[in-house]
């Protein structure tokens, strides 16, 4: 089975990228946010990946630039009725507008957000809610969420590092390492000067 990708991204589509290492050259499925955020070709990948069969046959390979999303991808894959991998990798997409919120709107069983800011349906929000409710608390996303900045905060300081030339996935990490010192009250401007230290670094 293959867990972990390390190497160069020699194409990007509409879903997928194909990612080569050693050789190889493996296509790879993401959500929108994460390839976006993967970078442009030739850049360096390192994803983590989840394995299924495809309908059409043989597997499908689909990435993720951090632990929280695989983990994320497989709760919803395998605890929520009805939901073979592509749908779960749609629903994840939705959800990485921001994982700190969506994890807060699971556990505290309030469909409003997940409709109002992540754009599910309500009958798929209390799907989600009804499946997830019990194991996001006890999951390290859950566990992690309390260190991460509130969203207005997470959202101004991605948009500076960015703006700023940084590549999406290494500002998101900045962002979270640099949360975790400064704790969940955090404004953007402490968050961005914690992040930008470890960027120089």
């Amino acid at each position: 089975m293959i867990a972990y990708l390390k190497g160069s991204v020699v194409s990007k589509g509409a879903e997928s990228a194909v990612i080569e290492t050693a050789g190889v050259g493996y296509e790879v499925f993401f959500c929108g946010p994460s390839l976006d955020a993967l970078g442009p070709e030739g850049a360096q990948a390192r994803v983590f990946v989840a394995e299924s069969i495809s309908m059409y046959g043989g597997t499908a390979l689909y990435g993720f630039l951090g632990r929280e999303e695989k983990q994320l991808f497989d709760m919803f894959r395998d605890a929520v009725p009805n939901t073979g991998a592509k749908k779960a990798l749609d629903y994840l997409g939705k959800a990485m507008k921001s994982l700190p919120e969506f994890t807060r709107a699971v556990a505290a069983r309030d469909p409003k957000p997940l409709t109002a800011i992540f754009g599910f349906t309500a009958k798929t929000a209390e799907k989600l809610i009804a499946a997830l409710k019990d194991k996001l608390p006890a999951s390290g996303l859950a566990a992690g969420v309390s260190t991460l900045p509130q969203a207005g905060s997470y959202a101004q300081a991605m948009n500076a590092l960015t703006a700023l030339g940084f590549r999406t996935a290494e500002a998101r990490a900045a962002i979270e390492d640099a949360a975790q010192e400064a704790g969940p009250q955090a404004t953007a401007e402490a968050v961005i000067r914690l992040a930008l230290k470890r960027l120089s670094k």
